[in-house]
C-alpha cells in the first residue's frame, strides 16, 4: 500500500540575529551596573543590595550563556544533528532556572540571619543605588522584551525573567531603604531580601517547568493533540488517525507526526498536501510528517466448499 511522508522545510525559529543583538546590549548594561552595586552594597552593609548584586551576577551569567546558546542555535543542521543545535537554547533556559533557584535559597538563608541580627544599613546609599538599578533594569528589560512573550525564544525568556525579577527586587530594595531612612527599622532590608528571593523562586519554577516540557517532548502549550487528531479524523476522506505525536523541537518550532488512513481509491498525495495545509493554517504546525495509507477495500466473505461425499457401495 502506498504511504507518504512529508517534511515541510521552513524557516523555523525566531530570528537568532535579533536575539544575539538584544542579549549583547542587555549584558553590557548589567555588567557595568553590577560592579557599582557590589561596591555600594559593601560600603552600605546592605544585604538587600548584595542580594540584588548576586541576582545581577546571575543575570550576567544567564545573559552570557543565553548569548552563547543563541549562537549555537543559529548554526544550520548538519551531520547527525538533523535538527541543528536548537535545543542548546532549552539547556540555557534550564541553567537560568537552576541558577535562580540556588541563589533564591541562599538569599533566604542570609535574610533569616539578618532578621535575627540586623546590621546597620546606610539607607541613603541603598536608595540611590536601588533607584539607579531600576533604571538599568528597565532599559535591559525593554531591550529583551521584543514583540512579546509569544515571540521570544525560551532562551531569551529565561534572561528576560532574570531581568524582570531583578527590577522588582530593586523596587523592593528602594522601598526598604525609604523605610530605614524614615523610621530606622533596619530589618526592612532583610524583609526586602526575602521578597526578592520569593520572586526569584517563583520565576525559577516557571522557567524550569517550561524548559522541562520541551525536554520531555510534551505538546507545546496551546496545542491540544486530541483536538488536532479529531480535526484530522473529521475530514471527509479520512477514516482513521493514529500514532499521533505533537512535540516541540525547540521554542518556536512545533512538530507533528501521524499515521492517517484514507478511503480506498483516494489520492494519497493530494490528501497529504491538504492535511498539511490544514495543520499549518489552523494550528501553526508548519513541520508535519504524515504517513498516509489506503483503507482495505471491502472483501467478500471467504467461502470454502467441501466435496460431496459419495454414498458407500454395498458389499
Amino acid at each position: 500500500m502506498p504511504h507518504e511522508h512529508e517534511h515541510l522545510h521552513h524557516e523555523h525559529g525566531h530570528g537568532h540575529g535579533a536575539d544575539t543583538g538584544s542579549l549583547r546590549t542587555a549584558l553590557a548594561l548589567i555588567v557595568v551596573f553590577l560592579a557599582v552595586e557590589i561596591v555600594a552594597g559593601l560600603l552600605a552593609s546592605s544585604l538587600a543590595l548584595l542580594s540584588d548584586a548576586a541576582h545581577m551576577l546571575s543575570d550576567a551569567a544567564a545573559l552570557a550563556v543565553s548569548l552563547f546558546a543563541a549562537r549555537l542555535a543559529a548554526r544550520p543542521a548538519s551531520g547527525s544533528m538533523t535538527y541543528g543545535l536548537g535545543r542548546a537554547e532549552i539547556l540555557s533556559a534550564q541553567a537560568n532556572g537552576l541558577t535562580m533557584l540556588v541563589l533564591g535559597l541562599l538569599i533566604v538563608y542570609g535574610a533569616i540571619a539578618h532578621l535575627a541580627s540586623p546590621p546597620a544599613v546606610d539607607g541613603r546609599v541603598v536608595l540611590g543605588v536601588a533607584l539607579a538599578g531600576i533604571g538599568v533594569n528597565l532599559a535591559a528589560a525593554r531591550v529583551l522584551h521584543g514583540g512579546g512573550a509569544e515571540q521570544r525564544s525560551l532562551n531569551v525568556e529565561g534572561s528576560y525573567r532574570h531581568i524582570l525579577t531583578d527590577l522588582y527586587g530593586f523596587i523592593a530594595t528602594a522601598i526598604s531603604a525609604g523605610v530605614i531612612i524614615a523610621t530606622g527599622f533596619r530589618r526592612a532590608d532583610a524583609i526586602a531580601s526575602l521578597l526578592i528571593a520569593a520572586l526569584m523562586l517563583h520565576a525559577s519554577a516557571g522557567l524550569l517547568r517550561a524548559s522541562m516540557r520541551v525536554m520531555m517532548e510534551a505538546a507545546p502549550a496551546g496545542l491540544d493533540p486530541e483536538r488536532i487528531g479529531n480535526t484530522l479524523a473529521q475530514q471527509p476522506v479520512v477514516t482513521e488517525v493514529h500514532d499521533l505525536h505533537v512535540w516541540e523541537v525547540t521554542s518556536g518550532f512545533p512538530a507533528l507526526s501521524a499515521h492517517v488512513i484514507v478511503a480506498a481509491g483516494q489520492d494519497c498525495h493530494e490528501v497529504r498536501r491538504g492535511l498539511s495545509r490544514l495543520l499549518e493554517d489552523q494550528f501553526g504546525l508548519a513541520h508535519s510528517t504524515l504517513q498516509v495509507e489506503h483503507a482495505r477495500a471491502a472483501q467478500t466473505p471467504l467461502q470454502i466448499e467441501t466435496p460431496a461425499h459419495e454414498p458407500a457401495s454395498g458389499a
